[in-house]
């Protein structure tokens, strides 16, 4: 496949644009990461697909306003912002319909619901391990752009960490091919997914 796309358009401004291939690509880099939070929300299981569903349909209703260059705007902290919210009116639904439960996982339920109110502190998540599992979606979005060779220079140097001259050897490139693969993957990432993991 072609080692260039021939648009530099983003996966944010195709999100606005409404192709269907940039929400697949989002529901892919996004929707583990939706469950994530959900499982630690203690959200049921059969309750999480539902959840993301609702979160994507609130994301592209409000796609237009969110903005990347505010202060401290980050589109995973927007998306948290969201599914925070719609646990909380999962939480809230689950307060009023009759349940069968009673006792201490009632007690548990009506707790999630103030322990949610209040933001968690900014340890209770790794965030270098969420943007590493997004890059990692990323890359898999990306990988079938490039030629076996190019995507095998560009992950010995680039994720491994060997050097260019040791991954050239190895590969039958040259020093430059095996720095030019790896800047082609780089820049591709940033092009597809950039806006939306940092």
């Amino acid at each position: 496949m072609s080692q260039d796309r021939p648009t530099s358009t983003t996966l944010l401004e195709r999100l606005r644009a409404r192709e269907d291939e940039a929400w697949q690509r989002l529901l892919h880099l996004y929707a583990p990461l939706i469950a994530y939070w959900c499982k630690r929300w203690d959200v049921r299981q059969p309750d999480v697909e539902d959840i993301i569903q609702d979160v994507f349909q609130a994301v592209a209703a409000g796609l237009e306003r969110f903005r990347r260059d505010q202060a401290g705007a980050s589109f995973r902290g927007w998306l948290r912002g969201i599914t925070r919210h719609k646990v909380l009116d999962y939480l809230r639904r689950g307060r009023h319909q009759p349940t069968a439960e009673g006792g201490t996982e009632a007690q548990r339920r009506l707790q999630q619901i103030a322990e949610l109110e209040t933001p968690p502190p900014d340890d209770a998540d790794d965030p270098e391990d969420e943007i590493t599992r997004l890059y990692h979606r990323a890359l898999e979005l990306v990988r079938g752009e490039f030629t076996l060779q190019s995507w095998q220079a560009f992950w010995r140097t680039g994720v491994e960490g060997q050097a260019p001259a040791d991954v050239a050897t190895a590969l039958g490139m040259s020093a430059a091919a095996v720095r030019m693969a790896k800047s082609r993957v780089l820049h591709r990432l940033r092009e597809e997914a950039g806006d939306l993991i940092a």
